[in-house]
C-alpha cells in the first residue's frame, strides 16, 4: 500500500473568474474521493488567465485518479482539468 502525489492543473473559463472559489470547491471534489492534504498554486499563463495547480495527496488502494481529474473539470467556472504530475511518494 502506497501514496500517490498527484498535481492536477485547473483552466479556469476565463480570467474574470473568482480563482479562490475554485479553489474552495476543489477542496470539497478532493476530500470527497480520499484525496488528502491538498494544496494550491496560480500558474500565469496568458492574458490575465492563470491556471490553478492543485496537488494532494492519495491512497493508491481508494483512489480514484481518473475520476478526481473528471470531477475537477466538471467544476463550475473550470474550462478543463489535467493531470501534469503523477508519481508514488514515500514516508
Amino acid at each position: 500500500m502506497g501514496t500517490i502525489g498527484l498535481k492536477i492543473k485547473l483552466m479556469p473559463t476565463s480570467p474574470d473568474v473568482d480563482l479562490e472559489k475554485i479553489k474552495t470547491d476543489a477542496v470539497v471534489v478532493i476530500e470527497n474521493m480520499n484525496g488528502k492534504n491538498p494544496t494550491f498554486e496560480e500558474e500565469p499563463i496568458a492574458f490575465g488567465l492563470k491556471a490553478v495547480i492543485a496537488t494532494f495527496a492519495l491512497d493508491e488502494n481508494s483512489g480514484d485518479v481518473d475520476g478526481i481529474e473528471k470531477n475537477l473539470g466538471e467544476m463550475e467556472n473550470v474550462n478543463s482539468s489535467q493531470i501534469i504530475d503523477m508519481r508514488r511518494v514515500f514516508g
